[in-house]
């Protein structure tokens, strides 16, 4: 019995037999089901932030910065687990969150317009080297070096909006639910990772983003605007 590459035979049996399943059993099914699960989820997991942009008209807050090394961090990720010829359940979310992190970008520059010309070189330049990246066209040894730093863009994309809210006391348009998903998803990254014997260096990638998540997701918390209480009406 095998779907998706998910083997559910020797759950199954010992289910038959009335039965827990063991654990060498249950948690490679386990680690393909959250895998895919993950993969499903990144198919919205930036919309609530675009949503919120488009909605109210302003980047207030968010640093232009750290979405562009999000770009550039997924694309490296994706390209290197294309390359290594991984299960699909173990990278798959990097296709969707590459998509909608372009498309965050463009609507961050729209909503910032004016913008320079240093700016637009940036965008340009991602176009003219990305593809060659994605097909794997480039040295291995150069690759490895790549994937090894996209652990330190992915850090480093954190960073500015980090700084932005500390500095801010605001976490301004930044979205709670985007945070939430992306957090939850680098925590059940690290069990898949681990269970699926990916790389160390994937699994220490998972691990920077539950910390880098979790902390925007703890300034979100803390910087939240308490609601205003209604006044009572005197009578």
């Amino acid at each position: 019995m095998e779907f998706l590459g998910m083997d559910f035979s020797c759950a199954y049996e010992s289910l038959r037999n009335g039965s827990f399943p063991d654990k060498d059993c249950l948690l490679p099914l386990l680690s393909k089901i959250l895998g895919y699960c993950i993969v499903a989820a990144s198919t919205t997991v930036k919309l609530p932030q675009i949503l919120k942009i488009v909605s109210h008209s302003s980047v207030r807050g968010l640093s232009v910065v750290a979405f562009e090394l999000e770009v550039i961090g997924y694309t490296i990720g994706l390209a290197y687990c294309l390359h290594k010829g991984m299960p699909f359940s173990a990278y798959g979310e990097l296709a969707f969150l590459l998509i909608q992190a372009l498309i965050l970008v463009a609507i961050i520059y729209y909503y910032s317009q004016p913008l320079g010309a240093k700016t637009w070189i940036r965008p340009l330049l991602y176009c003219a080297v990305a593809p060659t990246i994605l097909a794997g066209q480039i040295d291995p040894v150069l690759f490895e070096a790549l994937y090894a730093s996209q652990h330190a863009i992915f850090f480093f994309a954190r960073v500015p909006q980090i700084w932005e809210n500390f500095t801010n006391k605001s976490t301004g348009e930044l979205s709670f639910l985007t945070c939430l998903m992306n957090f939850g998803g680098s925590m059940v990254r690290v069990f898949t990772g681990i269970q699926e014997k990916a790389p160390t260096s994937v699994v220490l990638g998972s691990t920077i983003g539950v910390v880098m998540n979790g902390t925007l997701l703890s300034q979100i918390i803390i910087y939240q605007k308490p609601r205003a209480k209604k006044e009572r009406k005197v009578e």
